[in-house]
This record gives structure tokens, C-alpha cells and sequence, in this order.
């Protein structure tokens, strides 16, 4: 097969976790694949050999998604290598950690700056894939969310009301990318990433993780790969569903059992 006859995806935010797992997987389907990062450099060129070594091409571009001109120009070098573009998986995101009730631990900057990532980041890259896409006469964009974003609990406040944000511009994006273009958000929750534990600290890490494999009704916190499978679905499979939102949280977001629903022998 002619390298121009592939499929093409571009994963934001790809160098490691759920970004490099979804990469790799689309490689091993035969996707060329974009490998894109901010700061991540030496991991960004491992995933990308990684795919490579599957028989694809990937491109490594460094560039952050709150910049409209680095989401056009990493689009354009997609486009430049294969002429085509038929998959974006928005998975960048940004985030403050900081404990609900310290109200005074976020400032207007810091929303506007996770806003910049996880909202208008993704919207920029869906702006600039839409005429590719469309000249190609289908496309699959997929976002990948947060549990914070339905449940309103999550690393910050900022954080789950950017994730909110992005679900609804998921659902107001997939009226006007029709016929051509179908659009889904995925939501997980906990997943075991170097992000998070560099965010919290290796000790509440793995208390948390402790913690939530004791009480989520599927007794397992999500591994990058299982997310990733879900995003790479979507893309591939699903073709009669857009502007869905997807939750992938082991059933974090139902909640405790009540009482009444549990036999009084348990």
C-alpha cells in the first residue's frame, strides 16, 4: 500500500498516556500517525519510532493547541506528507491542581489558561482538519474528556468546567460537521498516568488508587490502553453516532449503591 493510500490521524498531546496508547494503536491499524507534544520531546520520538516500527510513517510536531497558528501549521505538515486527513483525536489538556474549597488558589489566569487548552485548543485543531476532512468527503474527530466534566469533581474547578465546556462544544460541533464529519466526545475517569501522579504526588497517588479500586463498581482504575481503545473506536466504528458523549470510568459516575438496591445479607 502507497504511503498517500493510508488513513492519517493526528493525536494531540501524544507523547505519553492515553495520547502515545491511541498513536500507537492506530499505527498498528495502519494509520500514519501525528505525534504531538509541548514539552515531552525525548518521549514524543519514542512513541513515534514506536508507531513506526508497526510499517507507518509518523511525524513528530511539537506544538502547543492554544496557539491557532501551531494547530494550522501541524495540520499543514500532515497534509504536506500524505495529502490527507481523515482522523484528530483532541486529547492535549491543561490543568491546575488545587483543592475545591481554596477558592483563592486559582486566579482568572489560570482559567484562561486551562480554558485556552482544553476548549479553545481543541476547537482550533477541529477548525483547521474541517476542509481536509471535508474535502476528503468523511472524517472522525473524537475529544477526550473527563469524568470531571459530568460529575463536577476533578483536579481543580477550572479543570471540570473546561471538560464541561468541551462536551457541550462537542454536541454544538456535531450539527454543523454533518454529513461529512462525525464528531464524539470520550469521558473517562481515574486513569493510571505519569500526569496524574506527577500532579498529586506519589504518595496520594497510590492511595487514591488504593482507594478507588476498593470502591468503583468495576474494582479497576483504567490503564491507558483502555481509553485509548475507546477513542480509536470511535474513529474507526460508530458510524451512525455523533455528538455523543461517551463515559469510560469503571462506574465512577454511578455513585455509591444505594441501601435499598443491596439484599440485607450482603
Amino acid at each position: 500500500m502507497a504511503h498517500s493510500d493510508r488513513k492519517v490521524a493526528i493525536v494531540t498531546g501524544s507523547a505519553t498516556g492515553v495520547g502515545a496508547a491511541a498513536a500507537i494503536m492506530l499505527a498498528e491499524k495502519n494509520c500514519n500517525v501525528v505525534i504531538n507534544y509541548t514539552r515531552s520531546k525525548a518521549e514524543a520520538e519514542e512513541t513515534a519510532e514506536t508507531c513506526r516500527g508497526h510499517g507507518v510513517e509518523a511525524l513528530v510536531q511539537q506544538a502547543d493547541v492554544s496557539d491557532d497558528a501551531a494547530c494550522r501549521g501541524m495540520v499543514q505538515a500532515a497534509v504536506d506528507a500524505w495529502s490527507r486527513i481523515d482522523y484528530l483525536i483532541n486529547n492535549a489538556a491543561r490543568t491546575k491542581f488545587n483543592p475545591f474549597d481554596n477558592l483563592e488558589g486559582v486566579s482568572k489566569q489560570d482559567f484562561l489558561d486551562i480554558y485556552a487548552v482544553n476548549v479553545v485548543g481543541p476547537y482550533q485543531m477541529i477548525r483547521a482538519v474541517e476542509p481536509h476532512m471535508r474535502k476528503l468527503g468523511k472524517g472522525s474527530i473524537v475529544n477526550d474528556s473527563s469524568i470531571g466534566g459530568v460529575t463536577g469533581i476533578a483536579s481543580s474547578i477550572p479543570y471540570a468546567a473546561s471538560k464541561a465546556a468541551l462536551n457541550l462544544m462537542t454536541k454544538s460541533l456535531a450539527h454543523v460537521l454533518a454529513p461529512e464529519i462525525r464528531i464524539n466526545t470520550v469521558v473517562p475517569g481515574m486513569i493510571q498516568t505519569r500526569w496524574l501522579q506527577g500532579g498529586l504526588g506519589d504518595e496520594a497517588y497510590q492511595e487514591m488508587l488504593k482507594k478507588a479500586e476498593a470502591v468503583l463498581p468495576l474494582r479497576r482504575v483504567a490503564m491507558p490502553k483502555d481509553v485509548a481503545e475507546v477513542l480509536v473506536w470511535f474513529l474507526e466504528g460508530a458510524a451512525l453516532v455523533t455528538g455523543e458523549t461517551l463515559i469510560v470510568d469503571s462506574g465512577t459516575h454511578l455513585g455509591r449503591i444505594p441501601s435499598f438496591f443491596k439484599s440485607e445479607t450482603e
